[in-house]
């Protein structure tokens, strides 16, 4: 009987694979497994194929898709059954029906062969996950749990290494050795959702006996043999495969929906091969793989995290005592290959990229200025294509170099504005998204006489389907840059009718601009208005003019009853019972929307952005 996984949350940043032809639909699977295989669909807002930012849900098929190797096992039903779009369609079935499972006949596994004996494969253990989402839609529960399962590998300190789409949500993780009976209950330690990687302790003694960490090794090179090592589908035991290096370069993270530097190789990686080391010729480990790419133009495309970004992962770990991220430079840029643009902003050479936007969130905000020309980044010169020099003959994307960077450093930029050469500073910190790709735990909600208010977010949005959010609210998802740190777009997601709410039953996914006069900063303001309101009615003001008025007395009275209909414990969530710290910015909040989509870009090559 086959198995339907749903809601996994992986994100798919859809503008950067290229796309033959106007009507495919890109999509893309992390890797991890259940008994059955995830196919996660990217979305658009071409109006053929629904392209959606950093999310997974789909409306449409597509012969091309980026795979998670994440095998999941779920009892919970297919979204797929005619209630809304589904994020994951299941084409694989329980262990017991092998008749079933389907293979790609071009990604054979390799057994391990003359490596059976090798020292390293010890190091690489199985990960048993147990997730249990939250409902984005009913954030006052979670949904129902399911299983999957990955791949780790031991790097020193007693520590495991693993991807962080495999442990998202999870409120039990296990390990198992290699030829081992036992597993062992692993702590997450940290979870980097930009970078996808995870880190892992095993508490048990016996665990780490006999056990040696994995060597990392250098950057390889194009044509270098590579050995990924994990626990795909099709059986219990370590499966190897091999293949070489096909290219190096910044590439999309599909569950973090950022862009970081990134193998790619033609080894087969499968669900399950999630968080599985990948070897070079000596034995080291030169990263860790995470997702593929699938289409009928294309094969044997897989792609491994590298060693300097799992290195950035552990040392921010080791700096702060907790992850804070990859820094963003926060502009939004455009190429200088036009002469004729180069000539008017009076850039003599051949090189630089202009300043089309700057995020008032981020500290460029201070010293950038739309119109300025970025030349160089650290003394290094910047193409006009956006590119910078790497390694011998080769050359690599800006973003790379603000990549190694660390949240709080300081970098320091050479510009030209209006003809003239100077040389700034600026504070590199990770960007502040109005709507966040990944809720670590559960949303914040607010009750108010059967009026569920709650954060707009990617989950939610792919939960909900584009359909039922609206165009206008998927545009402000989109488009729309965060004013300040704490912003938030806060919305009616439902009505839970009651005498007292009678004529607002049907109101949804609307966003709440006003309560009683007042612009609604984030939901921890919503939630402080109302409740030192003393006015005789609570006036809320949504977008297109639509207004919703309760008397105060009233939906005090009926909001106990309004729970105990429902069964929900509380009226708001636990965050906002905290007190309220004006957040001290008081310009208007009329939303600007932009002439881009806003990313986290910051330069757009030709086919891979937004395709």
């Amino acid at each position: 009987m086959a198995v339907a996984v749903t809601s996994c949350s992986f994100s798919v940043f859809a503008s950067t694979f290229k796309l033959h032809g106007s009507s495919s639909c890109g999509q893309s699977r992390l890797t991890s497994p259940p008994s059955s295989i995830g196919v996660v669909a990217l979305k658009s807002m071409n109006p053929k194929c629904n392209l959606k930012r950093g999310s997974s849900s789909s409306h449409c098929k597509s012969d091309s898709e980026k795979d998670s190797a994440c095998y999941k096992k779920s009892p919970r039903r297919s979204k797929d059954d005619g209630i809304s779009g589904t994020a994951f369609k299941s084409f694989g079935t329980q262990r017991k029906e092998k008749k079933e499972f389907q293979f790609d006949s071009r990604e054979q596994q390799v057994e391990p062969g003359d490596l059976q004996d090798a020292t390293f494969l010890n190091a690489v253990v199985k990960v048993y996950c147990t997730h249990t989402e939250p409902d984005y839609s009913l954030p006052w529960q979670r949904q129902r749990q399911y299983t999957s399962t990955g791949s780790a590998f031991m790097i020193g300190d007693r520590k495991l290494l693993t991807n962080a789409h495999c442990v998202e949500h999870g409120t039990q993780v296990k390990v198992k050795r290699r030829g081992d009976d036992s597993k062992y209950v692993a702590k997450v330690l940290a979870r980097g959702v930009d970078c996808d990687i995870a880190l892992l302790s095993v508490e048990r003694e016996e665990f780490w006996k006999g056990t040696e960490p994995l060597q990392f090794g250098r950057l390889p090179h194009l044509q270098d043999a590579v050995t990924v090592v994990g626990y795909p589908l099709g059986g219990d035991t370590i499966s190897v495969t091999k293949g070489v290096v096909s290219r190096i370069e910044v590439t999309s993270y599909a569950h973090g929906s950022s862009d970081l530097l990134g193998i790619q190789i033609d080894a087969a990686i499968n669900p399950g091969n999630s968080g599985g080391p990948a070897f070079n010729e000596q034995g080291e480990c030169i990263g860790v793989a995470f997702q593929v790419y699938r289409s009928e133009e294309a094969e044997n495309i897989g792609y491994v995290i590298p060693t300097t970004v799992v290195s950035h992962f552990l040392d921010d770990y080791e700096r702060n005592g907790k992850y804070t991220g990859f820094p963003s430079l926060g502009v939004l840029l455009q190429k200088l290959e036009n002469p004729a643009l180069r000539a008017c902003l009076k850039v003599q050479s051949n090189e630089g990229v202009l300043v089309r936007r700057v995020e008032p969130t981020s500290d460029a905000n201070i010293v950038l200025k739309e119109g300025d020309v970025i030349v160089s980044f650290d003394n290094v010169r910047v193409g006009c294509e956006g590119t910078v020099p790497f390694r011998s003959n080769e050359r690599i994307a800006f973003r790379y170099l603000v990549s190694q960077k660390f949240a709080g450093d300081v970098a320091e930029l050479g510009i030209i504005r209006a003809g003239k050469f100077m040389q700034v500073q600026v504070v590199l910190n990770p960007r502040v998204h109005l709507v966040p790709y990944h809720i670590d735990d559960q949303p914040s909600y607010l009750i108010i006489a059967g009026l569920v208010f709650t954060p707009l977010s990617e989950p939610l949005i792919e939960e909900e389907c584009e359909d039922s959010i609206g165009l206008k609210l998927l545009a402000k998802a989109r488009y729309t840059l965060a004013r300040f740190k704490g912003e938030q777009i806060v919305i009616l997601s439902q009505v839970l009718a009651n005498e007292v709410n009678i004529g607002y039953e049907d109101m949804s996914n609307q966003q709440v601009l006003k309560f009683n006069g007042t612009q609604i900063k984030n939901i921890h303001h919503l939630a402080h208005l109302v409740d030192s309101c003393k006015d005789q009615y609570l006036v809320f003001e949504f977008e297109e003019k639509y207004v919703a008025v309760l008397e105060r007395e009233a939906a005090s009275a009926a909001s106990s009853c309004v729970l105990k209909d429902y069964g929900i414990q509380s009226e708001r969530s636990p965050d906002l019972l905290k007190p309220y710290v004006d957040l001290g910015d008081n310009q208007a909040l009329e939303q600007d929307f932009g002439d881009t989509p806003i990313s986290n870009l910051e330069v757009g090559f030709d086919g891979l952005l937004w395709a």
